[in-house]
C-alpha cells in the first residue's frame, strides 16, 4: 500500500481521475456479474447440493398440474409406477398460459399467476423418490399470457409498441430480457427448493403460428444468428447457476429442428442448445409433421419411420452427444388417427432401433397406454 501511495503520489491529478473511474467500472463489471445470478432471485441463499437418483434410461411419463395434484387421479399413474417400466414422472410446474403451480415465487403471486394445483406438491415429490421414480419439474419459458398481461413490458411488441399475438392471441415473453430469464429461474429455484433433480425447459424458442415478420424485441438486431446465440446463453446461465447444485437440465424441441439445416423460425440450433443441457427432447409426434414430411404420404399413419428418421438425423448432428437424446412420444390420437399399443410401441421400438435408450411419452390429459409398456419386472433400470 505505501508504495501504491508513492506511485500515486508522483502522477497528475488526471491520471488519478482516470484510475479511479477504471477501478470503479471493474466494481460494477463485478457486482453485474453478481447481480445477474442473484438479482430477482427469491430465495438470495443458493440450495445445497441434491442426492440425484435418475435411473440409467429414463422412460417416464409427463403429468399435468392437475393430475400430479389429484389424489384420485393420481391413483392410475401410481398404476403404471408400479407395474410398468415406467420410472419417471415429469410434472408440469409453469404452462404456457403463464399459470406457475409451485409456491414461494414472488412475481408469480404478485401477478396472479400462481394457482395451487398442487397442495402437497414438495410431499408428493418425497413420495415418488421414495418409490425411485425420478422427477422432472417441467417450466413454459417463454410463452407466458399471465405475466405480459400484468408486465407488457417484458413481452414481445408490434412494430406500434403494441403487444405481439400469435393466431390463437397467446402472448410471448422477450427472450432477449434479463428479467425474464430472472423469473424463470426463480420457478426453477422454487423446483429445486421442492426436491425436483432435473429441470426441463419448455417454449425455449422464438414465437410461430402468426405473422412474426412484426414482431419486435429488446435486442433490435435480432435475427436468427442473435436468436440461437441468446437461447444459447440462457442455457449456459441455467448450466452454470444448477450444475453446481447437482441439478441435470433438459430442453424440449421441435421434431423437425433435428431434420432441417435451419432453426426454422424459432432460434433453436441444435448444437448450441445440447452443449449446456444434459438431456434433448425432440417432441417426434407423427401428427405433427406435415403429409409429405420425409416423403411418408401420411406421417401419421407410420410413427416408426417418423421416430426412426428423426433420431437418426439428431444422431449425425449430435456426434458423440447423441446419448442425451430423450424424445417425447406421442401416446395420444389426433386427425382421426387412432393411437393404441401399436403405435406406442411402434416408436419406442424406433428409438431402440436408433440406438436411443431414453423416452418420455405424451398425452394432453396424462392418460397413458400401459399395454404398451414392458412389466416391471422386465424392465431396465
Amino acid at each position: 500500500m505505501e508504495e501504491l501511495a508513492m506511485f500515486l503520489k508522483e502522477k497528475p491529478l488526471s491520471f488519478k481521475v482516470v484510475l479511479v473511474f477504471f477501478l470503479a467500472g471493474l466494481v460494477l463489471a463485478g457486482r453485474s456479474l453478481y447481480v445477474r445470478g442473484t438479482e430477482q432471485q427469491d430465495e438470495p441463499e443458493l440450495i445445497q447440493p441434491v442426492r440425484v437418483h435418475k435411473p440409467e434410461h429414463v422412460r417416464g411419463v409427463h403429468l399435468s398440474a392437475w393430475v400430479a395434484g389429484s389424489g384420485k387421479l393420481r391413483e392410475r399413474v401410481w398404476d403404471l409406477f408400479n407395474a410398468t417400466e415406467i420410472n419417471t414422472a415429469v410434472i408440469a410446474v409453469k404452462e404456457y398460459e403463464g399459470e406457475v403451480y409451485i409456491p414461494g415465487v414472488k412475481l408469480a403471486e404478485k401477478y396472479g399467476a400462481y394457482v395451487n394445483a398442487i397442495p402437497d406438491l414438495e410431499k408428493y415429490v418425497a413420495e415418488l423418490k421414495a418409490h425411485g421414480v425420478y422427477p422432472v419439474a417441467r417450466i413454459v419459458v417463454f410463452k407466458d399470457t399471465i405475466l405480459t398481461r400484468k408486465r407488457p413490458d417484458l413481452a414481445v411488441k408490434r412494430p406500434d409498441g403494441s403487444v405481439w399475438t400469435d393466431r390463437a392471441g397467446n402472448v410471448w415473453l422477450d427472450p432477449y430480457s434479463l428479467e425474464v430469464w430472472d423469473y424463470t429461474f426463480s420457478v426453477a429455484d422454487a423446483c429445486v427448493a421442492a426436491g425436483f433433480e432435473e429441470i426441463q425447459f419448455d417454449y425455449i424458442r422464438y414465437p410461430s403460428d402468426g405473422d412474426t415478420k412484426q414482431c419486435r424485441y429488446s435486442y433490435a438486431q435480432h435475427n436468427s444468428s442473435s436468436a440461437a446465440a441468446n437461447l444459447g446463453a440462457f442455457l449456459e446461465a441455467a448450466n452454470k447457476r444448477y450444475k453446481p447444485l447437482g441439478i441435470y437440465l433438459s430442453i424440449d424441441i421441435f421434431g423437425l429442428i433435428p431434420s432441417v439445416g435451419n432453426d426454422m423460425g424459432i432460434g433453436q440450433n441444435l448444437e448450441a442448445m445440447s452443449r449446456w443441457v444434459d438431456f434433448v427432447s425432440p417432441m417426434t409426434y407423427p401428427s405433427h409433421y406435415a403429409k409429405g414430411e420425409y416423403g411418408i404420404p401420411e406421417p401419421n399413419k407410420e410413427p416408426y419411420a417418423v421416430v426412426y428418421r428423426t433420431l437418426s438425423d439428431a444422431k449425425k448432428r449430435m456426434g458423440e452427444d447423441f446419448t442425451k437424446l430423450r424424445p417425447y412420444l406421442q401416446d395420444f390420437s389426433l386427425f382421426g388417427v387412432h393411437y393404441g399399443p401399436e403405435q406406442v410401441k411402434a416408436q419406442i421400438q424406433a428409438c431402440y432401433d436408433a440406438g436411443v435408450q431414453d423416452w418420455l411419452l405424451w398425452n394432453p390429459n396424462s392418460r397413458f397406454t400401459k399395454e404398451a409398456l414392458r412389466p416391471r419386472t422386465n424392465a431396465v433400470q
